[in-house]
């Protein structure tokens, strides 16, 4: 058995002392969703939970679980916490040919809706806070509020050619869905400011696991990067927290100067320092601590 199927087990287990479970969503024929859940949705006798719902939406290497499990344990006391597989990572699948951020982001609209969540506070991570902008954009009455780190408003063309020429890549299939153990450490390292190399079965684990339905991840990269002609900038009703690495290499400070000014007052800024892009895995105690500032000055509302 490899590591990562040991450590998954684990993080299961723990998670499940720490009331979270997994639980498949049907969300239209062919279309399924996992969900971690707080255990009590999944009891028909239960009522519902008084606490606010958060929802953790992952980045695209990893599942939810291995993106969040830090967050999901310091929180699961106060807040009704759910983190989904996007389609074609962890447990989601669909029979859909269908593979942009919007089609995401209403997958996981629908799946939240099925387990009874009205309104929610979402917590998107890189390709998880673009598909958690587009969420609040047309789900303005579930989305109260969100928190974003290390993203964009929407990745366009312009964007793209700037990012990958500082990062020197010719595409972000490039650089997300490496087919080498070089690669996959380069991967890491790019992401964060100061992560210890791992032994290079370590990194040879990760590449089979990013490997899994790599087609559909191919085209996942490819309907995520739009014209410029192609976007238009939302209205966002939402208060929006930008919480970041402050060295994030893939999306430095100058980015979020940008999005805060295209989002206006509606945003706020913080950063973590000595953290780059996986800042929430890399500083897991530091952002815990600023997520617990923040959640209870966003509006939120009770959870299911």
């Amino acid at each position: 058995m490899s590591f990562f199927k040991i450590y998954k087990f684990f993080l299961h287990w723990v998670l499940k002392l720490a009331g979270i479970s997994p639980q498949k969503i049907e969300i239209e024929p062919g279309t399924v969703l996992n969900f971690w859940v707080p255990t009590e949705t999944t009891s028909s006798a239960a009522g519902k939970s008084q606490k606010p719902a958060v929802v953790f939406l992952h980045g695209f290497a990893f599942d939810g679980i291995l993106s969040w499990h830090f967050q999901a344990l310091a929180l699961a006391k106060d807040y009704s916490v759910y983190i989904p597989d996007f389609v074609f990572f962890g447990d989601s699948t669909t029979d859909r040919t269908e593979r942009s951020v919007g089609f995401q982001a209403e997958c996981i609209a629908k799946g939240l809706r099925k387990l009874g969540v009205e309104k929610c506070t979402l917590v998107g991570f890189s390709y998880g806070g673009m598909v958690g902008l587009k969420m609040a954009e047309i789900y303005p009455k579930l989305v109260e509020s969100v928190v974003v780190t290390g993203s964009v408003i929407t990745l366009t063309e312009s964007i793209t050619k700037v990012r990958l020429d500082r990062l020197g890549f010719k595409s972000w299939a490039d650089y997300l869905l490496p087919d080498s153990v070089k690669g996959v450490e380069t991967l890491i390292q790019v992401a964060s400011c100061r992560f210890p190399k791992f032994p290079k079965w370590i990194y040879k684990e990760i590449l089979e696991a990013i490997s899994v339905n790599r087609k559909e991840k191919m085209e996942m990269l490819k309907a995520m990067v739009i014209s410029d002609q192609e976007f238009t900038l939302p209205s966002y009703h939402q208060k929006i927290h930008l919480l970041w690495g402050k060295n994030d290499r893939i999306f430095d400070t100058d980015t979020v100067h940008y999005i805060k000014q295209q989002i206006g007052e509606k945003a706020s800024v913080e950063y973590i320092e000595k953290s780059g892009h996986i800042v929430q895995v890399e500083r897991p105690f530091m952002y815990n601590s600023c997520l617990k500032k923040i959640l209870p000055s966003l509006p939120s509302s009770q959870g299911p």
